[in-house]
């Protein structure tokens, strides 16, 4: 990202948070931010499958999203515990991502034209520390996979520019306030889970201390993270004076979970999406305000 200049302030932003499965809930907010040719943001930042659903919205590319979800998403190609057994990946991001660029179209020469830049969250397995990727042409086959490479069910560190990379949300789970800090002061978030909810620090895993053995920045990141999603949360319910930040979020019942298969509930879930999408911008242009 550029830094931040008299210029730049007063920006809007679009941040979607990651989740896996649960991604079907945001899939359905951008589908009726598309429905409703609302495409209001100077930028956007997304998390795993926060960015894929992203590239979609800014592609202009209704219901794309939702057919991944539906269809490459739930095959054993993506999902497969007795490969994982086997010493392969339970979720194999780097298939997902080629299988349905090649299969669903997506329109990246909009997403060029519409100048609205996306950036991709993803942690370096060196330093620990998030990388804020702008996604072009060239680089999304790196940076897509990587963003989403969920660590132990992933085995790999996909490299960007190189670099070794891991799941973003190992870092930077809601980025809003690095939305703030490159100069949005109305910002617009999708969360993947119900407001109110709190991450929780727990003990880690004995097999987590494990593949983390020769990464111990990494660790440290993942030691650190109930910390950081919480810290974005405390700043989605008290932003600064300067900065309005409007949230989306699913309902407490929502159906999904973060590896959930069932057609039924990932159909209700992107229903219940796209409704809270309609009705967050109904109720803006009830208000007066521009939705693009």
């Amino acid at each position: 990202m550029e830094k931040m200049t008299a210029d730049n302030k007063n920006r809007s932003a679009l941040v979607v948070e990651g989740g896996a499965m649960r991604g079907i809930f945001a899939a359905g907010v951008l589908d009726a931010f598309i429905e409703l040719e609302s495409f209001p943001f100077d930028f956007a930042i997304g998390v795993s499958a926060g960015s894929t659903n992203l590239i979609s919205y800014l592609a202009g590319d209704h219901g794309r999203s939702r057919r991944i979800l539906l269809d490459h998403a739930r095959r054993a190609d993506f999902i497969d515990w007795r490969r994982y057994l086997r010493g392969g990946h339970f979720c194999d991001v780097g298939w997902l991502w080629h299988a349905s660029y090649d299969e669903v179209p997506l329109n990246v020469q909009r997403y060029l034209d519409n100048a609205v830049p996306l950036y991709a969250v993803t942690t370096s397995i060196d330093t620990g520390e998030a990388r804020y990727l702008e996604v072009t042409e060239e680089n999304m086959h790196e940076v897509f996979p990587a963003s989403c490479a969920i660590p132990l069910f992933y085995r790999d560190f996909p490299r960007v520019n190189g670099e070794p990379m891991t799941d973003g949300g190992l870092a930077d789970s809601i980025p809003v306030i690095r939305a703030y800090e490159q100069g949005a002061r109305d910002i617009t978030v999708v969360l993947s889970r119900p407001l109110g909810y709190r991450k929780r620090v727990s003990p880690t895993p004995k097999l987590m201390k494990q593949f983390f053995h020769d990464h111990a920045r990494l660790f440290e990141a993942v030691l650190d993270r109930a910390e950081r999603y919480n810290r974005a949360l405390d700043f989605i319910e008290s932003p600064p004076a300067d900065c309005r930040v409007t949230v989306i979020a699913p309902p407490a019942d929502f159906p999904v979970k973060r590896f959930t298969r069932e057609l039924v509930l990932l159909e209700r879930g992107y229903q219940c999406g796209r409704m809270l999408g309609l009705e967050y911008l109904q109720g803006k242009m009830t208000q007066g305000e521009v939705t693009d």
